[in-house]
């Protein structure tokens, strides 16, 4: 046998053939390396034999005994019940199996049996139904089943024992074949068990102390050959030719003039990481991540600004219409003064004002591109583009960045990538690892910390009096709910008939205006202009309120349903208040049902924070629903969890990257030999480096 024999069709191995082998392919497994890098989801301690006089109900258990009783026979619905009674010298056991008369011919008066199942009891009877069995020849064998064994993830038509079996085989003649990509030295220093010994006892484990070795292994492996595609990548765009801009103090006296209050300390620093990276030739590739209301788009419009003041176009790409729409807005307002052609571009305009924009973009009759998805469709060419600006990074993956980078075609442009959703510091290790962070950690002066409050239903007539109080300052109030009609599967107070609800019976005296995504553009324009100009005391609204929209005099955020909503969203709600020196409240009313749902309440009465938050929604939810599907540019782990496996993720990123770094300065060296072993065994999954 040679290392090619890994690569070696699975369908070849003893016992597969063409049927099985179509399962195993519906697993993803098609190769003998394929069968053996698929490790188990959990594990069952099967070590241990228990006596049956110590067995407890509704506790899995393994016992050992003989059988004295064999019988077999029907129900009146013709159901067949096999049936044994096993002893082991302290109780008996009765056992049971629906359905399966074959079992006749398998079990005989005085085998010695073990037994691994659900304990329960039976006219006070201890028994157990449908368990695993194994039969052994002798009264002290030891038979295959007394140990730790894997559980697999599998389909209905492939049972456990048959592909433990499977497994098994393929181990025993295939684990030592296992490439080591490690130097002895890498071993050596992190006390790292052998690849073979490591997926010999991830399988089948002598101990849960080899067990976690081997767990430890694999999942700094797998981690390691990830960040090692992270640091190429990185080391690539820095490698690759960028524009060097020209920002003097002429540009930016220009831009700044058209700022309409003095920035922040942190503000300033993040300008000018962005000024230095701009004026370099190396291509820009840094998120911004900055809390809400922290002040981001200012940095952007500066961003944006230098470079066409350089005779460059800009594109903004945001996740939704709705979003890319309130970006136009503001963006308009704040070039009100400025001579810069501003264009939006989104997947809902009309077919001929889509083949005249899409046109005067690729003639550079326009300096600024605002638009979603629709900026990285295969008819939107550039005529010179020099700088991207990606707002809700979170919500686009790696391949959907580089392909709007690459409309710039050569020398690449500029990328800027921001979020007011805080990046976990797991995610910024792996989906933004090959990005430089600037994080704005400093809210503009005179602003105060929202206060939170939980609202009961005993408390709602005392919160509506508080918002009357609130209102008879000459503050003003959102209402958030999360339907815009009734609907009859979910009993949630729509906003359409809440607001009306709200103007005619609670506050009668007051101005209640409504506002939701399914109205056309220039209605929720007209309402918004409405409400920041006080024509209404309340907003009723949907979460289309959630990002961009900044109304100083509003300080009551109000959201009905908060158990619905998630801790990213309620963050970003209260985030709309809170931007003026009036103290503001945010007002979460609802009953939340599920432990996770009071959780979620909870983290928002105790913290502020952005980061905190973001910490613990991508602990309630896990990091595929943190992104919302698979496709915005998280890693799939096999054996990693990015979120509890954080000390090894950190140790593997930071000895990928410092090999990447010294095998550029040494091409004899150790790490250059490590380095091209990696990209040779794990070229599948090192595309992304060439995503740059």
């Amino acid at each position: 046998m040679d290392k090619s024999d890994l690569d070696k069709s699975i369908q070849y191995i003893k016992g597969v053939g063409p049927k099985r082998y179509q399962t195993l392919k519906r697993l993803g497994i098609h190769t003998v390396k394929d069968l053996l890098y698929y490790f188990p989801r959990t594990y069952q301690d099967r070590s241990q034999i228990e006596k049956i006089s110590g067995l407890e109900k509704g506790v899995t258990s393994m016992v050992k005994g003989k059988v004295f009783n064999v019988k077999s026979y029907n129900t009146r619905g013709w159901r067949n019940i096999f049936e044994i009674s096993v002893a082991d010298g302290t109780s008996i056991l009765l056992v049971k199996w629906f359905n399966q008369p074959y079992l006749n011919d398998v079990f005989q008066v005085n085998d010695h049996v073990f037994l691994y199942g659900k304990v329960s009891v039976y006219k006070q009877a201890l028994q157990m139904v449908n368990p695993e069995y194994e039969i052994v020849s002798e009264e002290d064998g030891l038979g295959e089943s007394v140990a730790i064994l894997p559980v697999y993830s599998l389909t209905e038509d492939m049972r456990q024992p048959r592909f433990r079996k499977l497994m098994k085989q393929v181990v025993d003649e295939h684990s030592h074949l296992a490439d080591e990509i490690f130097t002895a030295d890498i071993l050596k220093k992190h006390k790292f068990v052998p690849i073979t010994f490591a997926i010999k006892n991830i399988h089948f484990p002598d101990s849960f102390d080899s067990l976690a070795e081997s767990k430890k292994r694999l999942k700094y492996e797998e981690f390691f050959t990830f960040e090692t595609a992270m640091a190429l990548r990185k080391r690539n765009i820095k490698e690759a030719r960028g524009y060097k801009f020209r920002i003097g103090p002429n540009v930016e006296d220009h831009i700044y003039k058209l700022f309409p209050f003095k920035l922040t300390r942190s503000q300033e620093k993040v300008i000018r990481d962005i000024h230095e990276d701009m004026c370099s030739v190396r291509p820009m590739n840094r998120l911004l991540q900055g809390d809400v209301g922290s002040g981001k788009t200012v940095v952007a419009v500066y961003a944006l600004l230098a470079a066409i003041a350089n005779g460059f176009q800009t594109a903004l790409m945001a996740p939704t219409e709705i979003l890319a729409e309130q970006h136009y807005r503001t963006l308009k307002r704040f070039l009100a003064d400025a001579k810069v052609r501003v264009l939006l571009l989104t997947g809902g305009a009309k077919t001929k004002l889509r083949k005249e924009n899409l046109e005067r973009i690729r003639q550079g009759e326009t300096d600024l591109v605002v638009g979603t998805h629709a900026l990285i469709e295969g008819d939107v060419e550039f005529k010179k583009l020099g700088l991207i600006v990606i707002d809700e990074q979170h919500k686009f993956g790696v391949m959907q960045r580089t392909r709007l980078r690459q409309k710039g075609r050569k020398p690449q442009p500029d990328v800027l990538v921001m979020t007011a959703t805080p990046i976990p510091r797991t995610l910024s290790l792996t989906v933004f690892g090959d990005l430089d962070v600037s994080i704005i950690d400093e809210l503009p002066p005179g602003r105060t910390p929202v206060e939170t409050y939980r609202v009961t239903t005993k408390k709602q007539n005392d919160a509506y009096e508080f918002i009357r109080k609130e209102v008879k300052n000459g503050r003003q109030v959102f209402v958030v709910y999360p339907l815009v009609e009734e609907s009859e599967k979910l009993d949630l107070k729509a906003a359409t008939v809440e607001a009306k609800r709200l103007q005619d019976e609670v506050f009668p005296e007051l101005k209640v205006g409504l506002l939701h995504g399914q109205m056309k553009s220039n209605l929720k324009d007209k309402i918004m202009s409405e409400f920041i100009n006080r024509k209404y005391d309340i907003l009723v609204s949907t979460i289309v309120i959630e990002v961009g929209i900044d109304v100083p005099n509003a300080t009551v955020m109000a959201i009905e349903h908060a158990e619905r909503f998630g801790l990213a969203q309620l963050h970003q709600l209260r985030g709309r208040i809170g931007r003026s020196s009036h103290q503001s409240y945010c007002l979460l009313f609802g009953t939340p049902r599920s432990a996770e749902s009071r959780q979620r309440l909870k983290i928002m009465l105790e913290t502020n924070d952005g980061f905190k938050i973001a910490e613990e929604d991508l602990r309630l939810r896990g990091p595929g629903e943190f992104f919302g599907t698979r496709q915005h540019g998280l890693p799939e782990f096999k054996i990693g969890d990015i979120i509890n496996d954080y000390n090894i993720l950190k140790l593997a990123r930071d000895d990928a990257f410092k090999l990447v770094n010294e095998s550029q300065k040494s091409k004899t060296s150790k790490n250059r030999m490590l380095l091209k072993r990696i990209t040779e065994n794990f070229k599948h999954k090192l595309d992304l480096i060439n995503t740059g």
